[in-house]
């Protein structure tokens, strides 16, 4: 992956003086030179946020800010679509609902554009469920106050960040418990909580913590136990999960983490000390 992902835990700030995630992604994707493209293809009112998302870039310095409006699959396969990722220098998602970014989106020619602009130096960013797509596996939903089979739904993601599970509105909507048990279900994966108006920047193996509150990471590749009771195996009908000696790592803005040796790293400005 030669360009960089955006991922951010929702509820960004767009005030002037307060909005350094999406300033940092109009900077990335190149300043008064970026050509953005929002997709606002989980929302609801795609409208409403393609605006919104157009004034705070343009302010922020952008020229050239495009709606890209995806409500089908024909549009996602769509050679207009696809000439507007190839000149993109910085694509948004915005929030709504994962699920339809990835059954609009995925396996598409757009898809396949994407990934392949990711490769040649795209800046990708997302928030809420525009974050949550991002990962190879997908949560969808979950609001039970356990840690159980039955606190998490999962499916598919758009595989943009494989070997993570991501969640967002972490803090504010008290999802540890379902990151957990997301993460017993699938440990192979490292789980991201994000917290709202925090995000993350992810460049080759490491990312950096950008914002205000704090990213959450567990890591249950060196658990001692699992066991997840598995609806309609040996009798079981699903229930409370056993997770022992999983790590649980909480980063603020400045940390950073290596994805692929699974370990926090010193603040950039701790190095520079050494």
């Amino acid at each position: 992956m030669a360009g960089k992902l955006l991922v951010i835990g929702g509820a960004e700030s767009h005030d002037a003086g307060d909005d350094e995630i999406l300033e940092r992604f109009v900077l990335l994707a190149g300043g008064r030179d970026a050509h953005l493209v929002v997709i606002a293809t989980a929302s609801e009112s795609p409208g409403q946020r393609e605006k919104e998302y157009a004034e705070v870039f343009h302010r922020l310095g952008a020229a050239r800010v495009t709606a890209l409006r995806l409500g089908s699959r024909e549009d996602a396969n769509g050679e207009l679509a696809v000439a507007a990722i190839e000149h993109a220098t910085g694509v948004f998602f915005t929030g709504g609902d994962q699920l339809r970014i990835t059954t609009v989106v995925g396996g598409s020619k757009v898809d396949s554009a994407l990934h392949a602009r990711l490769a040649e130096g795209l800046i990708l960013a997302g928030t809420s469920a525009g974050a949550a797509m991002m990962s190879s596996t997908m949560i969808l939903g979950g609001s039970v106050a356990s840690v159980s089979t039955t606190s998490v739904r999962t499916g598919p993601g758009m595989e943009f960040l494989p070997g993570v599970l991501i969640d967002m509105h972490f803090a504010e909507r008290g999802r540890l418990n379902r990151l957990l048990s997301a993460i017993a279900m699938f440990p192979h994966e490292l789980g991201l909580g994000i917290d709202e108006n925090t995000a993350i920047l992810v460049e080759g193996e490491i990312f950096e913590v950008l914002g205000r509150g704090t990213v959450t990471v567990i890591d249950a590749g060196q658990a001692r136990d699992i066991h997840c009771p598995s609806p309609g195996f040996a009798g079981e009908v699903g229930g409370p999960i056993a997770l022992w000696g999983a790590q649980l790592h909480v980063l603020p803005a400045g940390h950073r983490f290596n994805l692929t040796e699974r370990s926090p790293m010193r603040r950039a400005e701790e190095d520079n000390a050494h």
